[in-house]
């Protein structure tokens, strides 16, 4: 893949500058360095139009609400998952792959790990004239570890650590600027409520704040680093058993991100004030800052719906849609995927239907994601 030098740290695939969208009043997306953070990364929530926050604890739980592992019924788990990206344009070499794992130290209390691993390929990069500057292979992972313990005998709480590292142009020098990997440190809070109701029914709320960290920079330049993609995520499952195998499980998940509306292009003070706003203070200024009021704060809450019924724990489908603002980015999607679970064995598929078209086409259409779990007591 050959692009320029400029255009790809500007933003382009990675949507890393926060000001490439705001050209009009209609179209202001909230944007934010490593985005690779914000893809959902688990087959299982795939299939649910990537509702994950208050669902059933499983071994990726950690991608969505770490509080959900002090109720899973094993005492440990581990998941691999593979998404390719922008499979649509023939890339072989783009994809996401994680791993996560949990541990039950007691009935209470439970120790968790993760490592998100995005590869870009390989790409030449190219100045404003068209002449090849060098070969990178742009990468990003995250590293994280987790502890969450049940509070009571409904409610749990988790807390995680986060190591970022972005490498998008190596150590590279243009027109005299020293380019260098990015890194930050963020955390993880969750909450997860869960209890059991009337006729084989339950109830399970989640709230998680994820990704509140440091700024990430790729030059010396400290007024040119970039926020991550803070967010909150509030959601709900209803579950029904009927005839001791099936279960019917209905959930709902709001999301909104944390991260500053950028302002027009043409504000120059706002763009000033925008570089220089604190991070902590970020957080809250987000849930009031868009420049159309609070009618376009609204527009920036996104939603995910899904459905997931079972057969004895072992066979399971999976349907969700996926919503947000067109001018917000514009992310709508319809979901399907299947699991089947084996003993201690388990293998999730999930498939985003075709949506959008040209740049508003979804970097997952087409594209099949799958999930090996494995549940190591789960046989007994």
């Amino acid at each position: 893949m050959r692009r320029t030098f400029r255009g790809f740290l500007s933003g382009g695939l990675l949507f890393t500058s926060p000001f490439l969208f705001a050209q009009t009043d209609t179209l202001n997306v909230v944007t934010s360095a490593v985005p690779f953070l914000r893809i959902s990364p688990d087959a299982r929530a795939g299939g649910m139009g990537d509702l994950g926050v208050a669902t059933l604890p499983d071994a990726n739980a950690q991608f969505y609400n770490v509080a959900k592992y002090a109720f899973s019924p094993q005492k440990s788990g581990f998941a691999l998952t593979y998404t390719p990206w922008l499979k649509d344009l023939g890339l072989t070499d783009v994809y996401l792959t994680t791993a996560a794992g949990y541990v039950k130290v007691d009935a209470e209390q439970a120790i968790s790990g993760s490592l998100r691993y995005f590869s870009l390929g390989n790409i030449q990069f190219t100045d404003n004239l068209g002449q090849d500057l060098q070969m990178v292979r742009p990468r990003e992972f995250g590293l994280d570890a987790g502890y969450s313990r049940k509070l009571s005998d409904v409610l749990s709480l988790g807390v995680a650590m986060r190591y970022i590292f972005s490498n998008l142009a190596g150590n590279a020098s243009v027109n005299g600027v020293s380019y260098k990997p990015g890194s930050a440190v963020a955390g993880d809070v969750g909450l997860y409520y869960n209890k059991g109701l009337p006729e084989s029914s339950s109830l399970s709320l989640g709230a998680a704040m994820t990704n509140m960290g440091s700024k990430i920079g790729y030059t010396n330049d400290a007024s040119a680093r970039d926020f991550i993609p803070a967010n909150l995520s509030l959601g709900g499952v209803y579950s029904r058993v009927s005839n001791e195998v099936n279960r019917i499980s209905l959930g709902l998940d709001i999301h909104k991100m944390m991260v500053p509306t950028p302002p027009s292009l043409s504000d120059s003070a706002g763009i000033v004030a925008y570089r220089s706003k604190g991070v902590v203070g970020s957080w809250f200024s987000s849930f009031a800052d868009a420049p159309g009021g609070f009618a376009e704060e609204l527009r920036e809450f996104s939603f995910s719906a899904g459905m997931e019924y079972t057969y004895n724990d072992q066979f399971a489908f999976r349907m969700g849609y996926f919503y947000e603002d067109r001018t917000k980015g514009n992310r709508q999607f319809f979901s399907i995927g299947t699991g089947i679970k084996y003993n201690v064995f388990g293998l999730n598929f999930s498939y985003l239907l075709p949506s959008g078209a040209g740049v508003n086409r979804n970097p997952l259409s087409n594209t099949i994601r799958f999930s090996l779990v494995f549940d190591f007591d789960a046989g007994k």
